[in-house]
């Protein structure tokens, strides 16, 4: 299956599902914060996981009790696809059980 770019509308559509979610130039971004530094961990290997389930892989950044993502599709240039939204939703989904907000 071929991906292709999203337009800025689609792109802008899809956000409005994404609470915290933002666009920044060619990738969506988010930062988690949690209660420890523990369960940050904790949930950057569980995106991890995610992510090899899914062959799509972002920049994850562990701090100091916060986990932040920022992701595009390498195989179209860098741009946004339906793919980062898919990783984008499948984060969202496990974050609760890591206690992020």
């Amino acid at each position: 299956m071929a991906v292709a770019p999203l337009s800025q509308k689609e792109i802008e559509d899809r956000l409005a599902a994404l609470p915290g979610w933002s666009a920044d130039a060619d990738r969506l971004t988010r930062t988690y914060r949690l209660g420890t530094h523990f369960a940050a961990t904790a949930m950057v290997v569980h995106i991890a996981q995610v992510q090899e389930e899914l062959d799509h892989h972002s920049d994850l950044t562990l701090g100091y009790n916060t986990v932040s993502l920022t992701v595009n599709t390498h195989s179209v240039g860098g741009a946004i696809t339906d793919l980062d939204f898919q990783l984008a939703h499948r984060v969202e989904d496990l974050a609760p059980g890591h206690g992020a907000a």
